[in-house]
């Protein structure tokens, strides 16, 4: 059977803290292969301003051979013998006061896969201590939906703001599983987290994973954390409310072709996303 954990962090403006504690996370796990794991948004740094996020990008882009997060990932994705899921990472853009948050998925032999670039900019006010919150004006979005296959089916790629639009999860084919690295905020998050997670799981009849960033950060952001997996039928598996952990779910892809035969919800849809394709 195939297991997926997602992991919840209190991320910081330090790579290298970050990255210890996402492998205090993973000694604690119980892994048997094969076995997904999923950070949250913004796992490598958080808490600081957009503008260090891009001076990370570009730090990135001139890093030597192993010494990049990328490199750094494949190294603990290899060690652990998981698959992993790795949040996003500011990337390099077309544009040199942009980047783009790029979640990369690494196989549990520490090779590249694929990577997804986030589309939805979460350009919006809310009534929390930031207030107004912009991501475009740093961020470059991207425009391919991306799934990939696996040893836990057919897995779709979003994150975070992504969750607020169906017709991106209704242009990937026939997934099993969708990824969701986050960072949504204590107020957005106390509203519509679980709505959203759950609302996706049952109109794709998929299993919907949540990672998010949990706690109070150096910045004074607060995140809602409530990591959690719900199943196709969109019955929660597993939670973790606030603070640093992680919670692991089995993926009983069996259950699939049960719920989609006795409830054909794609052989009934009448509309179709303005996305021709994924890759």
């Amino acid at each position: 059977m195939t297991n997926v954990t997602a992991i919840q962090m209190i991320s910081t403006p330090e790579v290298d803290e970050n990255l210890a504690q996402l492998t205090e996370q993973l000694d604690q796990l119980s892994i048997s292969a094969p076995h997904l794991v999923v950070l949250p948004e913004c796992f490598a740094r958080f808490g600081s301003s957009d503008k260090q996020q891009l001076a990370l990008a570009q730090e990135q882009a001139k890093a030597q051979d192993g010494t990049s997060i990328f490199a750094r990932l494949q190294q603990i994705a290899s060690h652990y013998q998981v698959w992993l899921v790795c949040g996003t990472v500011p990337a390099p853009s077309d544009s040199a006061d942009h980047f783009r948050a790029r979640c990369w998925v690494i196989d549990d032999k520490g090779q590249y896969v694929t990577h997804y670039d986030k589309i939805h900019l979460f350009d919006v006010s809310v009534d929390d201590s930031t207030g107004d919150y912009k991501e475009s004006r740093f961020t470059e979005p991207g425009e391919r939906v991306v799934t990939f296959d696996s040893p836990f089916g057919r897995v779709g790629l979003a994150v975070c703001y992504d969750v607020r639009f169906p017709g991106l999860f209704q242009a990937m084919p026939d997934v099993d599983v969708v990824v969701l690295p986050s960072a949504f905020t204590q107020k957005t998050g106390e509203a519509h987290w679980h709505a959203l997670l759950k609302a996706r799981s049952i109109e794709l009849q998929a299993f919907m994973v949540g990672a998010n960033q949990g706690g109070v950060h150096a910045n004074g952001r607060e995140t809602y954390g409530n990591s959690v997996i719900y199943s196709p039928w969109g019955k929660q598996l597993a939670l973790i409310e606030k603070g640093v952990g992680s919670v692991t779910a089995p993926l009983k892809l069996s259950e699939i072709p049960k719920i989609r035969q006795s409830m054909p919800i794609m052989q009934h849809k009448k509309f179709r996303s303005h996305f021709d394709k994924s890759s």
